[in-house]
Formats: C-alpha cells, structure tokens, sequence
C-alpha cells in the first residue's frame, strides 16, 4: 500500500533552542585498527564524547567513514544480529566470487603496493552506507534505545579513519 505524506502522523517533542547561542562547529577524527572483516566497531561511545567535548546542546553530527570498504551504520548491537547481518552482507557479495576489480592483469588505475582483492567488500558497501547523520538534543546523541553507531570493516584488518563532524548550537 503506498502512503502519501497525508497519511504520516507527526509528533512534536516541544524541543526548541533559543536563537542567540554560540554556533559550534567541529570536525574530529576517530581512529581504529579492526581486526577481520566483516567486523561491526561500534563507536557510539567514542561519538558521544566527542559531542559532549564540543558543548553543542542541539544541532547534529554526521559520522562519515573515509574508506570505500568500511561503512557506516546505526543498528542494535546484539551478538546474533550482528552474526546475522555478516552473513547477509556475504551472501549479498560472496569474498570468493569473481570480480573484474580483482583482474589485476587488467586494472589500470586506483592501484597501490600491495594491493589485495577486495571486489567483494567494494560491493558489499553498496548496500551501506558512508555516514550517518544523528541530531542532537540537549547535548547528547538522540538515538533510539537499541541504536548504537557502526564501523563496519568489509574488506580486511587495517587502521581505519572515522570523521565525526558536529555542527550545531550552545543554546
């Protein structure tokens, strides 16, 4: 059944800010090492704190991954769900199946020393995402109470470099 935006109800929380706080805006950087793939990080703590260190009472953070094989995703962190969705991301982009990404006779660009076949975890990632935008309210994250926030590692074990970008409001 298709839903017209008629159809959605709306609730208002009552929560306001007053115009004529200070702006904040910044730009921190998470750093992790993961250890296999695929392999959910969940960085939910790490994110909060940098929203409480900012100061900002609303606005929003936009967690952004700088990797093609590394995403990020906000879902509940529960050992079987977790299991579950390495499963569906295997299934959804086998490790073993043949890409022409991995065709290193043929590949021309993009290339680095050392560089490992990691088709499947390129297209893994078209099925996640690069960020994550949370709002913010009164100076905490404003999740749902199952939510936490994913690094997700798809291609193999590495240094890997999260953005947790905050802009937003003291009042």
């Amino acid at each position: 059944m298709e839903r017209t935006l008629t159809d959605l109800k709306i609730r208002r929380d009552g929560v306001t800010s007053s115009v004529g706080g200070e702006t904040i805006i910044k730009c921190e950087t998470l750093i992790t090492t993961t250890n296999t793939a695929p392999e959910f990080i969940d960085i939910t703590d790490a994110v909060q704190r940098i929203v409480a260190e900012s100061g900002a009472r609303f606005g929003q953070a936009t967690i952004f991954s700088k990797h093609t094989t590394a995403a990020i995703k906000i879902n509940e962190h529960e050992p079987l769900l977790l299991g579950d969705m390495c499963r569906v991301l295997e299934q959804a982009a086998p490790h073993l199946a043949e890409y022409d990404h991995n065709d290193f006779s043929r590949r021309t660009v993009n290339m680095e020393e050392g560089e490992c076949k990691n088709g499947h975890a390129h297209c893994q990632h078209l099925f996640l995402a690069t960020s994550e935008t949370v709002p913010i309210i009164d100076g905490r994250l404003a999740l749902g109470q199952w939510q936490c926030i994913f690094l997700v590692e798809l291609d193999r074990a590495r240094e890997r470099k999260v953005l947790v970008n905050i802009v937003g409001t003291t009042a």
